[in-house]
C-alpha cells in the first residue's frame, strides 16, 4: 500500500511539474508575440520579455544549464531590474568576457562569440558556429550583474536547432507549436525587403542592413543616419516580424577579437 501510495504521489508531481512548464511556456508565447504576420504590416506593440522557466543552453543543446543567470526563469523582473538599476555597469570587454564563459560551460567547441553590443538596459551577442557560419544563439548580458542568458523571442521560439521549441518537442506539441524544418524559404534578400517595409510603416527613415543569418530566422540592426538604433528578426519561413523592444538605446558595439 505504501508502495502505490508514494507512486501515485510521484505521478501526481510529475503531471503537475508538467502543467508548470507547459503554461509558463504559454505564458511566454503571450507576452512575446511578433509584431507583424503578414505583407500588411500593422504596427503592434509588444508587450515586453514574458517569464520563461528555463536556463541556459547545456550541454548537448539542452536547456537547463547555464551561467550566472539571476532570478530563475524570471525573465521580466531581469530586465526591470536593468531598467531601474544603479552603480557602476560592466564594462563591455567584462560582457564579451562573460559571453566566453558561458560558452565555455556549454562545452561545445563549435560556437564562438561574433559580436557583442552595448544598449541602454543590457548588453548583446550574437554566437555562431565556427564550422557554418550560421548564427547559433543571441544572448543578453544584464549590465550590473553580469549574467548571461538567452535572448527572449525569436532565439526561444523560431530558433529551429537551439531554441526553446525546437530543444522541446513535447512541449510544442503540447503547446500546438510546430517547429519548421528544412530549408528555410524566405532568403536573405526578401528579409531584408520585409524588414525594410516594416520600418518604412513603424519607423520611417529607418533603414536595415545585411542580415545576421540564425537556423529558422535572420536578424537586422536596424538604423537611422547609419547610426544603429535597434534591431529586429524575420522568420525565415513565413517573413514575420519581431520587433525587440527590451534593449533601449544603442550604445556601442565591438566586433569578437577587436
Amino acid at each position: 500500500m505504501k508502495r502505490r501510495t508514494a507512486g501515485m504521489i510521484a505521478a501526481v508531481v510529475l503531471s503537475a511539474v508538467l502543467v508548470l512548464v507547459v503554461a509558463s511556456a504559454a505564458f511566454a508565447m503571450g507576452m512575446l508575440r511578433p509584431s507583424w504576420a503578414g505583407p500588411d504590416p500593422t504596427p503592434t506593440a509588444i508587450t515586453g520579455p514574458g517569464a520563461y522557466g528555463y536556463g541556459g543552453f547545456g550541454p548537448g543543446g539542452m536547456m537547463g544549464g547555464g551561467f550566472g543567470y539571476g532570478p530563475r526563469g524570471m525573465m521580466s523582473r531581469w530586465a526591470q531590474g536593468n531598467a531601474t538599476a544603479t552603480g557602476q555597469p560592466i564594462t563591455l570587454d567584462q560582457a564579451q568576457s562573460n559571453v566566453q564563459a558561458y560558452l565555455g560551460q556549454l562545452g561545445s567547441t563549435d560556437l564562438v562569440l561574433d559580436e557583442v553590443m552595448e544598449f541602454q538596459y543590457n548588453f548583446y551577442a550574437i554566437v555562431k558556429e565556427k564550422s557554418t557560419g550560421v548564427g547559433a544563439l543571441e544572448v543578453l548580458i544584464n549590465k550590473w550583474t553580469g549574467a548571461v542568458m538567452p535572448e527572449p523571442g525569436p532565439n526561444m521560439m523560431w530558433n529551429t536547432k537551439y531554441g526553446m521549441m525546437a530543444q522541446n518537442p513535447w512541449m510544442a506539441q503540447h503547446m500546438g507549436y510546430t517547429v519548421r524544418t528544412g530549408p528555410m524559404t524566405v532568403s536573405a534578400n526578401q528579409a531584408k525587403q520585409i524588414a525594410q517595409t516594416w520600418l518604412d510603416q513603424n519607423q520611417p527613415g529607418s533603414t536595415t542592413e545585411t542580415p545576421d543569418q540564425f537556423y529558422g530566422y535572420y536578424t537586422l540592426h536596424i538604423l537611422n543616419n547609419g547610426k544603429v538604433t535597434g534591431m529586429l528578426s524575420v522568420n525565415g519561413y513565413t517573413g514575420q516580424v519581431w520587433y525587440h523592444t527590451w534593449h533601449g538605446a544603442f550604445v556601442q558595439m565591438k566586433e569578437a577579437g577587436t
